[in-house]
């Protein structure tokens, strides 16, 4: 019998409109009401998911934002990581001369240098107003509170995400984690912040073991996880490459890929 399932949100639990369909939520509810841990797992700040998940999640079960390095339980952050401010720095000039957009995510603040459409995109799915402003007043801001950004996003066209992972990759890869959440989407971490880091962090403090745990996910930083858990699901929207590690294939996120998913190994 599994025990906990993690799920992603975007382009796995939510539909196409955000939102998290009504035979999704049923059979949540009643695997919740069985005992089951269920936990939304994404890329989003949490200001972008607790207005959509306590539709439906108690707030006993924790909330897994910002890939991994930000984690919310019963009101209160039980886990987090930052980029350490030297490293922000450094990847702050390595992509300067690139046309992207770098979204840095600071607990429940998130800053940018300039608004755009990507940073409009982003704007919609959460009611926190982004901080407009110099990087360099906002590495000012992070020194004066001790801390740095949890999650640095970094948005553009695909080739040029691709050519900047690798960059950053040969640069920063034995201080970062660095994983996509879509093409034109490149996720920034401390190593200590990753979905698997923080599956493997409620693993501990649930006492439950690896292989009683399923993860579903769609996209490239959701791979690992997929790969990690005991079963691992794959959206019918996925890449290929995602699809090619998991161990079932479910239906798209528009058609209830999730329930379908849960009917089958919950029976």
């Amino acid at each position: 019998m599994y025990k906990a399932v993690f799920i992603d949100m975007d382009g796995t639990l939510l539909q196409k409109d955000h939102t998290i369909s009504e035979t999704n939520k049923q059979v949540i509810k009643k695997l919740l009401d069985k005992g089951v841990l269920i936990v939304p797992i994404s890329a989003r700040p949490l200001h972008g998911i607790l207005p959509i998940t306590t539709q439906l999640f108690p707030d006993t079960i924790p909330v897994v934002s910002l890939n991994g390095s930000y984690i919310f339980l019963n009101n209160e952050i039980i886990y987090q990581s930052h980029v350490p401010l030297e490293d922000v720095i450094n990847v702050q000039k390595e992509i300067a001369p690139y046309d992207v957009s770098a979204m840095y995510y600071s607990q429940m603040e998130w800053y940018a240098e300039a608004d755009n459409a990507h940073i409009q995109k982003e704007q919609k799915i959460t009611d926190v107003k982004i901080k407009i402003q110099p990087f360099d007043a906002t590495v000012k801001e992070w020194q004066t509170k001790h801390n740095g950004p949890n999650k640095i996003l970094i948005a553009g066209n695909a080739d040029l995400i691709n050519g900047i992972e690798k960059t950053l990759i040969d640069q920063h890869g034995d201080k970062l984690n660095m994983s996509k959440s879509k093409t034109t989407y490149l996720e920034v971490m401390s190593l200590t912040s990753s979905k698997t880091k923080a599956i493997e962090f409620l693993l501990e403090k649930y006492n439950i073991k690896q292989n009683e745990i399923i993860a579903i996910g769609d996209n490239y930083n959701d791979k690992e996880m997929i790969e990690f858990a005991g079963v691992g699901v794959a959206m019918g929207n996925a890449p290929e490459e995602i699809k090619k590690v998991a161990d079932y294939i479910t239906d798209t996120n528009n058609e209830d890929g999730v329930a379908k998913a849960l009917h089958h190994f919950f029976k």
